[in-house]
């Protein structure tokens, strides 16, 4: 069944169809006029799977991809345009150009804490680089999952887009199908499988996972504003979020008035009933999370609710490297907190962790920002902000390393899903017997001057 789609979606693609200006432009069109048309039904089930809240929905998902479909239709002029480049001297009476093909036949694989962004925000890059799609959205968002088939598949062909819908096993067969580019976001652990079983087909493939990203707050730094933006980061969608603060290092001199500045900002963002704050997406991960609670070191939150997967805003400090919560990426409401005294040696320690998703720094210090950033390796991050590096679609987004491979967004989406095609083009006016054999001494001379 699902070669069977495949092959549809190959010669529908063969066809032609999707490669004119006007066809891209129309398919973005037609996938922003379905948002709209479904929009009550999306927040409807972003808030039974995950109780997001309407701005939540909205701003994080919903407007988030609408806004890409408008930046996309903007590039898709520039993204086809032939580019010609330069021509070394030697190859006189040649041009060279690069023409951006798309892929073909590719395949997205959704996540669940994010259910529709990260479906729709990868598609609107396919289709705009005019590929065709098959879409797999995460089955542990059953809802979000059924509003995003019965919008895409009521709206598109199946030879063009189609969505479908089911468990692992349905992923497992996608996989051993040769697509022409396997697009994932989920765990580093399902990555791994992914990315090997792509490399049967040699099939290409971007990997958008995870891991666990830092927050440093320096001596400088501005504590009620970096608790302000540590705790939106952290918390939104319940900290399910593959770039939120997994945890924190504060300077040790300034600890203490940290955590008083954050706790403050939790009790007035997050109060103490249920609907504040989005919920966990099921009871394996909501149990997961409660493992990794030490009730000890708790010093804020800590309620809990599994009859509705409610987990309250927590903070743990003097937390170590030998505790469960640093074992693992956290993608939950919990927020460890850690102490250093000097920034080289953390600088030091953080260099032979694996490289995270993301890194922030809160500092007012120039030359600490500078440091920071210079040497260590992550894959996006920002200064005195959190997550919102995610939001700027002139920014690549992706990870490095166990945290990534490939980026998308903007114009880097219509890149990934494209093949940078390059050739040239010679004169046939001019053609030097020098270049061919046999070749004198005297050529062999010239050639070397000319390539010294």
């Amino acid at each position: 069944m699902y070669q069977a789609l495949l092959d549809q979606q190959r010669e529908y693609f063969r066809s032609g169809q999707t490669l004119s200006l006007a066809a891209r432009s129309q398919a973005l069109e037609a996938l922003a006029q379905a948002i709209k048309k479904h929009q009550a039904a999306i927040e409807a089930a972003l808030h039974a799977d995950l109780a997001k809240s309407p701005f939540e929905a909205y701003a994080t998902e919903i407007g988030f991809v609408l806004r890409s479909i408008r930046e996309a239709k903007k590039l898709l002029r520039q993204h086809m345009k032939i580019k010609r480049v330069k021509t070394p001297l030697v190859q006189f009476g040649a041009r060279s150009y690069i023409r951006n093909e798309p892929l073909g036949n590719v395949l997205i694989i959704g996540p669940y804490n994010y259910p529709f962004q990260l479906v729709i925000e990868v598609l609107v890059g396919a289709l705009a680089a005019g590929n065709t799609a098959i879409i797999k959205p995460s089955e542990f968002t059953s809802n979000t999952e059924k509003i995003i088939a019965e919008m895409i598949n009521s709206t598109f062909e199946a030879a063009f887009v189609h969505v479908l819908t089911g468990g692992v096993e349905v992923n497992q067969a996608l996989l051993t199908l040769k697509f022409d580019h396997i697009f994932f976001t989920g765990s580093t652990r399902v990555g791994q499988i992914v990315y090997e079983a792509a490399s049967k087909n040699l099939v290409p493939v971007t990997l958008e996972l995870g891991g666990k990203s830092p927050t440093i707050i320096d001596e400088t730094a501005k504590l009620d504003v970096a608790a302000r933006r540590i705790v939106y980061g952290k918390f939104i969608n319940a900290g399910q979020t593959c770039i939120a603060p997994d945890y924190i290092y504060v300077h040790v001199s300034v600890k203490e008035a940290f955590v008083e500045a954050l706790t403050q900002t939790l009790a007035t963002f997050y109060p103490p009933q249920k609907d504040a704050m989005g919920h966990i997406v099921n009871s394996q991960h909501y149990e997961r999370l409660k493992r990794l609670i030490d009730p000890q070191k708790v010093v804020y939150g800590g309620e809990e609710d599994a009859s509705e997967r409610y987990l309250a805003p927590t903070v743990m400090t003097d937390v170590t490297w030998d505790d469960a919560v640093m074992q693992e990426e956290i993608f939950g409401p919990i927020l460890p907190i850690l102490t250093y005294a000097s920034l080289d040696q953390l600088i030091a320690d953080m260099q032979r962790m694996e490289k995270p998703l993301a890194l922030y720094l809160f500092s007012e210090n120039k030359d600490h920002q500078e440091k920071v950033f210079k040497t260590l390796s992550f894959g996006g991050g920002a200064i005195n902000d959190t997550l919102m590096h995610v939001a700027n679609p002139h920014l690549p987004f992706g990870g490095i390393g166990s945290s990534g491979i490939g980026k998308y967004h903007g114009m880097t989406s219509l890149e990934t899903f494209s093949h940078a095609k390059a050739y040239m083009k010679k004169s046939t006016r001019i053609d030097p017997k020098v270049l061919y054999p046999p070749y004198s001494e005297k050529e062999v001379k010239l050639i070397r001057k000319i390539l010294k």
